[in-house]
């Protein structure tokens, strides 16, 4: 085996191994498919080792390309970091807030401000599950959200720093039996029905919060539904399907529907701002004091009295 393995292969190794497509991953690199093709196939030679079963309807990666993709993944982050050292200039930072609001959104916001040189590209995904899978591929940089909900797979090429306990809502038709309420408790919601991302694979940790939140409370998940995309779309859905939502306190207005802060307990839902492991990039240092700061003064990591949080949650928010 050849000692001096060439990153382009190894790129072409993951990004097939990734997408389980040679048509995906060859439109992911913008090359051939032919190209791509002979270079698995070169590095297939070099390592000695078949890395992929191919059928006229799938690819399937071998045991000895699932042993070698997370050392994959670690050189070609090391390669790409060494490519941003010796750029004149940082390129931008790739941003997954989710929305443009809430605590990822107000995050960017303050480091825009004090990072005046730097370059930071928002990114609007629909939840922390999806948005890891693209920061492992190498497709955004950061995002921000629960990470007790990710796969333990996903979590292990992840590093994370705790930003904020959001408090969690209903956001609730206007006409609605509870609207008139300042705040719900979660007792008056047993019998309803929420919506929570349930059949969006993206937001897989939200789901799971709303289903540790609900259990035992009469509250039930509404049936899985493809994932919406866009605020106009999710009104449309939300409201013609007559849905209320779990949502946090920092949520899109949307026309007829008023958001409701949740009690008795206060449920909370924990946000982390995440980045694949060795990352260095002078826009993520940005972010990570924007968010202390922000942090410090809105006092994000205090936990009020009669709180909800699942253990697994505050271990791993207090593990940083």
């Amino acid at each position: 085996m050849t000692q001096d393995i060439d990153p382009r292969l190894l790129r072409a190794f993951t990004a097939v191994a990734e997408e389980l497509h040679f048509t995906r991953a060859a439109a992911r690199l913008f090359v051939a498919q032919q190209a791509l093709s002979r270079d698995i196939r070169r590095l297939e030679r070099e390592l000695g080792a078949e890395l992929f079963l191919r059928t006229t309807r799938a690819v399937r990666p071998t045991a000895e390309a699932e042993r070698l993709l997370p050392y994959a993944r670690r050189v070609l982050a090391a390669h790409d970091e060494l490519r941003a050292a010796c750029s004149a200039e940082a390129r931008p930072l790739l941003v997954d807030i989710g929305a443009p609001v809430g605590t990822g959104h107000r995050v960017l916001e303050r480091a825009r401000a004090r990072a005046v040189g730097q370059e930071f590209v928002a990114r609007h995904l629909s939840g922390l599950t999806g948005a890891a899978a693209e920061i492992l591929a190498g497709r955004i940089d950061v995002s921000f959200g629960r990470v007790a909900g990710l796969d333990p797979a996903l979590l292990a090429g992840l590093a994370q720093q705790p930003v904020r306990f959001e408090r969690m809502a209903v956001l609730l038709p206007e006409d609605h039996r509870l609207a008139r309420l300042e705040e719900v408790p979660l007792a008056a919601l047993a019998g309803e029905t929420l919506y929570a991302g349930a059949g969006n694979p993206a937001t897989a940790e939200w789901t799971d919060l709303a289903v540790r939140l609900f259990a035992g409370r009469g509250v039930e998940l509404a049936a899985p539904f493809p994932e919406i995309s866009g605020k106009e779309e999710f009104s449309r859905v939300v409201r013609g399907r007559g849905w209320s939502v779990l949502a946090s306190t920092d949520f899109l207005a949307i026309p007829g529907m008023v958001l409701r802060p949740l009690t008795a307990p206060v449920p909370l839902s924990p946000v982390s701002l995440v980045w694949r492991k060795g990352l260095r990039h002078p826009g993520l240092e940005a972010l990570k004091e924007a968010a202390r700061g922000l942090g410090e003064a809105g006092n994000w990591l205090e936990i009020p009295v009669e709180s909800w949080i699942p253990d697994a949650d505050l271990s791993l928010m207090s593990s940083y």
